[in-house]
């Protein structure tokens, strides 16, 4: 009987929650109607396919095409010195805005890998909890309600969400192939550019696989100069290139004057969970970043601040992942020919990004995955 009075007051509580929170939830979220809708995020929905598989066929080996993760660990030396950076004392602590170890390591990773000499490491560089995090704090310091924000689609949305949810707007600039998968800046209508503040772009490109050139960075910085823009360079993928240098955007003349630049430990040296990057570029913005970062989070661990301090200073780490990725991508792209794709293996990252087949009886008979036109 107690039991079901429990239950019964349970009930009742829930019920009367739902009456008054229901009608709480901020409108940038679905305010009345937040929890009613069956959409979630798109790398979560590709997680619990990925559980739901395993679920129905235990043991099975799954081929996961979803979130673009490593899959293998960070480097030994790379976990002991975590472990002894934990072992401190003094980096027990809140670690705010981090302390000077990791941004050296920064700069001096800017020089020796892409090239960009003269980075302040105290006035313009900062650590990230991931590029994520850091995508999702810069809008609070640049959007204002009606600010438009100029991003490339298909692309990593997360400055455009947190944008929405002070207010601006977004307005997407197709990437093709026809463009190389580089967007057209001349194709944004004038009554929008007037009101953009941001243009983010994320070159190698997630997903296409795309690399920028210098000559399109050079573009950029005379765009966003000629429009009064910042540019917002996600660089995650920046260091995983085949073949050549890494091509930072603040490699280009002016490109300090008017952006920054995200780097991250997550992909390139095996570091996704690790959660630890930084922001470089302009000292007001990286000023600005840090202001707003100061009210949101206190810090990384110093010890993983630390560690992926190591690993900046150790680039070789990335050059061996890098080589990997390309042995499977020369693979992957073979077999994707073989069987009808029109697969390019891209210059860095570790997307491919390809046209889909029509199935259904197309293709000619020495190869039923070659689609063709109906006769």
């Amino acid at each position: 009987m107690t039991d079901q009075l429990n239950a019964a007051a349970g009930s009742t509580i829930i019920n009367m929650s739902d009456c008054y929170i229901q009608n709480l939830f901020a409108e940038r979220i679905g305010g009345i109607q937040y929890g009613k809708s069956t959409a979630i995020y798109k790398f979560e929905k590709i997680k619990r396919a990925k559980r739901a598989a395993l679920a129905a066929h235990p043991g099975a080996e799954i081929i996961d095409m979803g979130v673009g993760e490593p899959d293998e660990m960070a480097y030994p030396e790379v976990v002991a010195k975590l472990d002894e950076a934990a072992r401190k004392p003094e980096n027990r602590g809140y670690a705010d805005n981090g302390d000077a170890v990791l941004k050296q390591a920064a700069a001096r990773y800017m020089e020796r890998v892409c090239g960009v000499s003269g980075i302040d490491p105290e006035t313009e560089v900062l650590h990230s909890i991931g590029s994520k995090a850091a995508l999702s704090i810069l809008p609070a310091a640049l959007i204002n309600p009606g600010d438009y924000v100029l991003m490339t689609t298909p692309g990593y949305p997360v400055f455009g969400t947190h944008a929405r949810y002070y207010g601006g707007l977004v307005h997407n600039l197709p990437l093709t192939g026809a463009n190389g998968f580089l967007p057209e800046l001349e194709s944004i209508p004038a009554e929008i550019l007037g009101k953009a503040k941001v243009l983010v772009i994320n070159y190698p490109n997630n997903p296409t696989g795309a690399s920028a050139t210098p000559e399109f960075f050079a573009r950029v910085v005379e765009f966003a100069r000629d429009n009064e823009l910042v540019v917002i360079h996600d660089a995650a993928y920046a260091a995983l290139v085949f073949e050549g240098k890494p091509l930072s955007f603040l490699s280009t003349p002016g490109a300090k004057e008017v952006g920054i630049e995200l780097h991250s430990a997550s992909k390139t040296f095996n570091m996704t969970s690790w959660r630890c990057g930084f922001v470089t570029g302009n000292p007001l913005l990286i000023r600005a970043y840090g202001d707003v970062k100061d009210n949101t989070d206190s810090g990384q661990f110093l010890a993983i601040q630390h560690a992926a301090a190591y690993c900046f200073d150790h680039p070789e780490i990335t050059t061996e992942i890098a080589a990997k990725y390309s042995r499977r991508m020369d693979g992957l792209v073979e077999v994707l020919r073989g069987a009808g794709f029109d697969a390019r293996k891209p210059r860095g990252s570790f997307f491919l990004y390809v046209d889909t087949l029509v199935f259904g009886g197309y293709g000619p008979k020495d190869n039923p995955y070659r689609p063709q036109s109906r006769d």
